[in-house]
C-alpha cells in the first residue's frame, strides 16, 4: 500500500511539473512574440510625435535586434563555459546571415503597404516556399498530405489578401492598401525565409553545433552587415536622430529588440521539453491571437471572405497539428529555434 501511495504521489508530482512547464512556455512564447507583433505594427505603421513622422529605417530594426541577440547569445556560451570559437566556416554563418536579413528587412518593409493582419498570416504560407527549397537543394520528396495542405493554406492567404475590407487604409499611400508592392515584399519573405531554414540544414549539416554558438555567429555576421547597410544607404544617422527625437519610438525598440531575444529562449525551451509539433501547434495559436489583438488594437477591420480565408488556413493548420505524429522532442532543426514568428530570430519572429 505504501508504494502503490508513493507511486501516485509521483506521478501526481511529475503531472504537476509537466503543467507548470507548459504553462511557463505557453506563456513565455505567447507574452513575447505577441508583444513582437504589437510593436513592429506601432513602429512602422504609427505616426511619433507632434508632426506625425512616420519611423522608415527597417535595417535599423533589424540591426538592433541582431546586436540584442548576439550579445545574450555571447553570455549564454561564456556563463555555460562553452566554446566561442566558430564551429563552421565563418563564410558559411554569413551566407546565412545575409538570407536573414532580406528576410527580416521585407518583413518590416511590407508593414509599410500592407496590414499586419495580412502579413501574419502570410507567413502561414512558409511550407510551400520550404517546400520548393528542400526540393531543389535537398533533393527531398513530399507525400500527397503535404501538398493538400500547401494548397489549403495558398487558397485561404489568396483569398485573405485579395478580398480586403474597403477601409483599410495604408500610412504609406493614398487610399487602399497597397496590396502590389505588399504582396511582392511579402513573397520575398517567405521565398528567402525558406530558403534561409533550408540553406543552414545544408550548410551546417555534419558540425557538432551548439545551439548558441551558431545563433551567436549568424547574428555577428548579421550586425556587421546591416551596419554597413545602414552607413550605404545613409541611413544610420537619420535612424539615430530620429529616436532621439522621439524618445518613445527609442524604447519601443528597445522592448522590440528585448522580447525578439526573450522569445529564442521560449522556443528552443519549448522544442527541447515538449517537442517541435507543440511547438507548432503553440505557434498558430499565436498567430491567431496575434491577428485578433491587432485588428482589435488597431482597428483593423476584416471582410467576411478574409474570415472565410483565416478559417481556411488556421483549420488546415490545425488538422495538420493534430494529425501528425509526434517527432523527437530534441533541437535538432536550429531553423526552428531562429524562425521564432518563423522567421530567423526575429519573428521574424
Amino acid at each position: 500500500m505504501a508504494e502503490e501511495s508513493s507511486s501516485s504521489i509521483s506521478a501526481d508530482s511529475r503531472d504537476t511539473n509537466k503543467l507548470w512547464k507548459g504553462t511557463f512556455a505557453v506563456s513565455g512564447i505567447m507574452v513575447t512574440l505577441v508583444t513582437y507583433g504589437v510593436l513592429q505594427e506601432k513602429i512602422m505603421r504609427i505616426p511619433y510625435g507632434a508632426e506625425k513622422e512616420y519611423f522608415k529605417y527597417s535595417l535599423f530594426l533589424v540591426f538592433c535586434n541582431r546586436i540584442t541577440t548576439s550579445a545574450v547569445s555571447a553570455g549564454s556560451l561564456l556563463a555555460s563555459k562553452k566554446t566561442m570559437d566558430p564551429v563552421a566556416p565563418i563564410y558559411k554563418y554569413c551566407l546565412v546571415s545575409i538570407s536573414n536579413i532580406l528576410t527580416t528587412t521585407c518583413q518590416y518593409e511590407a508593414l509599410k503597404y500592407v496590414s499586419f493582419p495580412v502579413q501574419t498570416l502570410a507567413k502561414c504560407a512558409k511550407m510551400i516556399p520550404v517546400m520548393v527549397w528542400g526540393t531543389l537543394i535537398m533533393q527531398k520528396r513530399y507525400q500527397g498530405p503535404d501538398y493538400m495542405l500547401a494548397f489549403l493554406v495558398t487558397l485561404g492567404c489568396s483569398v485573405f489578401i485579395l478580398y480586403p475590407a474597403g477601409s483599410e487604409i495604408s500610412p504609406y499611400s493614398r487610399g487602399r492598401e497597397n496590396t502590389v508592392w505588399g504582396v511582392l515584399l511579402m513573397v520575398g519573405y517567405l521565398g528567402f525565409d525558406g530558403f534561409t531554414s533550408t540553406f543552414q540544414d545544408k550548410l551546417f549539416k555534419g558540425y557538432d553545433m551548439e545551439i548558441h554558438n551558431q545563433i551567436f555567429y549568424t547574428t555577428l555576421c548579421s550586425c556587421i552587415l546591416s551596419f554597413t547597410g545602414l552607413i550605404l544607404q545613409g541611413h544610420l544617422i537619420p535612424a539615430i536622430e530620429f529616436v532621439y527625437h522621439h524618445h518613445d519610438c527609442f524604447f519601443d525598440i528597445v522592448l522590440l529588440s528585448t522580447v525578439a531575444t526573450a522569445s529564442q529562449f521560449f522556443i528552443s525551451y519549448t522544442i527541447r521539453t515538449f517537442g517541435a509539433l507543440t511547438f507548432a501547434t503553440i505557434m498558430t495559436t499565436r498567430q491567431l491571437v496575434s491577428i485578433m489583438l491587432s485588428c482589435m488594437w488597431f482597428s483593423h477591420p476584416l471582410s467576411l471572405e478574409q474570415w472565410i480565408g483565416a478559417v481556411i488556413v488556421f483549420g488546415s493548420l490545425y488538422a495538420k497539428s493534430f494529425m501528425k505524429k509526434p517527432p523527437p522532442k530534441t533541437t535538432s532543426s536550429v531553423a526552428l529555434v531562429q524562425n521564432g514568428e518563423s522567421s530567423n530570430l526575429k519573428v521574424n519572429p
